[in-house]
């Protein structure tokens, strides 16, 4: 496997089991931390939003 594809993975993985991104150039990159940023947006979003649940 192409050692780009394997970090580009690994950050990926990380990202996706909620962990920091702290390994390597990653993370300093811009758009590590925009997707880092963008799944913390959605978690948060998630936790506050209501349930809507259709009434009968």
């Amino acid at each position: 496997m192409d050692a780009d594809v394997a970090r580009t993975d690994a950050v990926l993985d990380a990202l996706a089991r909620r962990e920091s991104v702290a390994f390597g150039v990653e993370a300093g990159d811009v758009a590590v931390r925009l997707l880092g940023a963008l799944i913390a947006d959605v978690d948060s979003h998630r936790l506050s939003s209501v349930s809507i649940t259709p009434s009968t």
